[in-house]
This record gives C-alpha cells, sequence and structure tokens, in this order.
C-alpha cells in the first residue's frame, strides 16, 4: 500500500475508523424508540412525536466541557470517568431549569487519535446516557495534530431536554425566607483542577491516603455525579435549584435569584469533606477563595419554602443540610 501524506502529516484515517467500530456497542446501548438511524450518518435523527402530547413543550439546550481535569486524568491513565463528568454535569444544568434529558452529542479532539483511549471516554458517555434513559444520538472525534499538543485532548457535550413551559424554574414565587438545602457533592465534580493540579503537583496521587480512605486519585477524579434521578421526580415541591459548578456558592446561586433577593449560606452547617481542607491547608487559600472556586462537599443546591423543607429533606434518599436562607437583597450571596 502507498505511503498516506494524511497520515504523515499526522491524521490517521484508519484510526478513525477503528475508533467507530469500537465505540458502536456502547453508543447503540442508549438508544430508544426516539432514535431513527444509527452511527456514520451526517446527523443524528430524534422523532419528537412525543412533544404533541404536551401542552406547552420547551426544549432546553447546554454545551459544556470538562476542562483541565482531563490533565490529571490523562497524567493516571484514567478516562472513562470523564465521559461520566461530561454527561452528568450537562445534565444537572438543563434540571436546574426542570428538564428532562433527550439526547446527547460528544465531541473529542486530539493530537494524534488513540482508539482504545477515546473509546473509554465515549464508553463513559455512553454508560452516564444509558443511566439517565438518554440517547447519544452523535458525535465528532477530530484528530489535529498542531492545534493540540501531543498527547492532549478535550472533551465537550451537548445536551438537549424537555419540559413544559409552566413548570420552569426558578418559580416567581422565591421569597426571603425560603430555606436553601445542600446536597453533597461525588467530589470536586468538573470545577477547579487548574487550581487543584498546581497545589498537588510533584506529590504522589496513586498512595493511599488513611484519613481519606483511599488515594488522592482516587479522591479527584471521582466523577461528577447526577442528581436527576433524585431531584425529578421532586421539583413540584422546589422553587429553585443551583448547581454548584464554577464560580462556586458565589456566581452559581446568584444565577437563580430574583432582583430583590441574596443567599446566606452557613458555612457550619454541614461538614466540609476533608479533600477540601487538605487544599486550602497545602496552599494557603482563603476560605473566601475556595467558596468561589469550589463546591466545598456542595454540588447541588435546593430552595424551598421553609415549611416545605422537612418534608423534601424525608423525601430525598440520603442527607441534605439546610445551609442557608434567602433574605432580602441584591442578588449576593454572602458567606457566614
Amino acid at each position: 500500500m502507498a505511503k498516506s501524506h494524511y497520515t504523515s502529516a499526522g491524521v490517521d484515517i484508519d484510526a478513525g475508523n477503528r475508533t467507530v467500530e469500537l465505540i458502536k456497542n456502547s453508543v447503540r446501548t442508549t438508544y430508544n424508540e426516539s432514535v431513527l438511524g444509527g452511527i456514520g450518518s451526517f446527523g443524528g435523527l430524534f422523532d419528537a412525536t412525543a412533544l404533541k402530547q404536551m401542552d406547552h413543550p420547551v426544549l432546553v439546550a447546554s454545551t459544556d466541557g470538562i476542562g483541565t481535569k482531563v490533565k490529571l486524568a490523562a497524567s493516571l491513565g484514567r478516562y472513562r470517568g470523564l465521559g461520566h463528568d461530561i454527561v452528568n454535569h450537562c445534565i444537572n444544568d438543563i434540571l436546574v431549569q426542570g428538564a428532562r434529558p433527550l439526547f446527547f452529542m460528544d465531541y473529542f479532539a486530539t493530537s494524534r487519535l488513540d482508539p482504545e483511549q477515546t473509546t473509554d471516554v465515549v464508553t463513559g458517555i455512553a454508560e452516564a446516557c444509558k443511566q439517565a434513559g438518554m440517547a447519544l444520538l452523535g458525535g465528532e472525534t477530530a484528530e489535529m495534530p498542531g492545534v493540540y499538543l501531543p498527547n492532549e485532548f478535550d472533551v465537550a457535550g451537548t445536551i438537549v431536554g424537555i419540559l413544559e413551559r409552566d413548570h420552569i424554574l426558578p418559580r416567581p414565587t422565591l421569597a426571603a425566607g425560603d430555606m436553601i438545602l445542600g446536597l453533597p457533592s461525588s467530589g470536586p465534580h468538573t470545577n477547579g483542577y487548574s487550581l487543584i493540579r498546581e497545589v498537588f503537583e510533584g506529590d504522589n496521587l496513586e498512595s493511599f491516603i488513611p484519613d481519606l480512605g483511599c488515594s488522592l486519585a482516587d479522591a479527584l477524579l471521582v466523577p461528577h455525579r447526577s442528581y436527576y434521578s433524585m431531584l425529578y421526580p421532586l421539583l413540584d415541591k422546589v422553587k429553585a435549584l443551583a448547581h454548584i459548578t464554577g464560580g462556586g456558592f458565589v456566581e452559581n446561586i446568584p444565577r437563580v435569584l430574583l432582583g430583590n433577593l441574596s443567599a446566606v449560606i452557613h458555612l457550619d452547617s454541614w461538614d466540609i469533606p476533608l479533600l477540601w481542607k487538605m487544599i486550602q491547608e497545602k496552599d494557603a487559600i482563603s476560605t473566601d477563595e475556595m467558596c468561589r472556586v469550589f463546591n466545598m462537599g456542595i454540588g447541588m443546591v435546593a430552595i424551598v419554602e421553609r415549611s416545605a423543607a422537612s418534608d423534601f429533606q424525608a423525601s430525598v434518599s440520603e442527607r441534605t443540610y439546610v445551609i442557608g436562607e434567602l433574605v432580602e437583597g441584591g442578588q449576593k450571596v454572602i458567606l457566614d
């Protein structure tokens, strides 16, 4: 066979085709009766007939990435969890508006395609989509030498969901006195990893830390959790949800507040996990900055009427915390 000039330039078409073959079965496990066609089409087809049964259907879409967590995962050779990271992050982002996920599309770009590595990531994406009852409708795998440094890659995704217009969150009934309830995170989720990598640079991340009950690698790379199965059945009990992602409490809670309300967060109202204390002490980071960069062990907050707080907590299948309340103010977060 003649030498391929395109391969010499850094793009291996055969590696791309092998990747497609390897991911085919994982992707198909996410298909449901609404998926028309299969892998290889120019676009994914999704039957929208079910929307006719809704009174006023509204589509909700979001696009996001994993950030520099990919760099840490690659350095440790752990890829599958990244697939769960991107899907679950996107699910949570539309859940806070009250949406049920319909389908997902992924984008994987790298300097040089490694079919097994790519398959590991996409398999994780498919696993997370299946857990949410959502179709992995399509995606793109791009090999771009010269754009990405050798052995570097990035992962991004787009989600589309649906809800009735009357059910859009946050609700206009938000008021001073409403309670803020915190739901535990699984770890740093997908935020703050540029700082995390700097804090632990040179440390042996694979060594077991008794106080953590695992290695730092395990603690830092645990996948971003989804709150969908837990919270979707309870959306009628909440006035607002806020996904605590980049920007922490300070940047994310104001996104769901009315202009005349602020949120008070009591930092002593839940047990902040040891990992955050290690990060803070190792680099002498102020508490204000920690709460602006990280989730501090709270990955999602629900705002409910004061009289409904106990009922909501009893309906959730795990421990939740009353971490604050709404007060009159100018759309700020006050750390107490």
